[in-house]
């Protein structure tokens, strides 16, 4: 751990995986608290440019992140729409006019 970082060594390809592999902070040299930082700015409505300002990071390093965690919430969403998958969803009217959903297991 010469840079004081843990790595793991995979015993079937022999490759070498940092501590944040697959996760969100994986090869972003900032810190947690500047990417959540950059990431409610983001949420609150922010500008790309006003967050590159405020946080002092380059407009293209805000970005990414903001790329990269839109990429990840796709995922997350994904996964949970295949847990639907196995269940039919039926949409009726109601009196009032708006759409009723139903789910029934089949």
């Amino acid at each position: 751990m010469p840079n004081g970082h843990q790595h793991y060594l995979c015993p079937i390809c022999h490759q070498t995986f940092s501590e944040s592999f697959d996760s969100f902070y994986y090869r972003h040299h900032l810190r947690a608290k500047q990417i959540r930082q950059v990431l409610q700015a983001h949420s609150e409505g922010s500008s790309l440019w006003g967050i590159s300002r405020t946080t002092r990071l380059a407009y293209n390093t805000v970005v990414s992140i903001v790329r990269a965690a839109s990429q990840k919430a796709q995922l997350v969403h994904n996964a949970e729409v295949q847990a639907v998958q196995n269940e039919e969803i039926s949409v009726s009217h109601c009196t009032s006019g708006q759409l009723k959903f139903e789910m029934m297991m089949l």
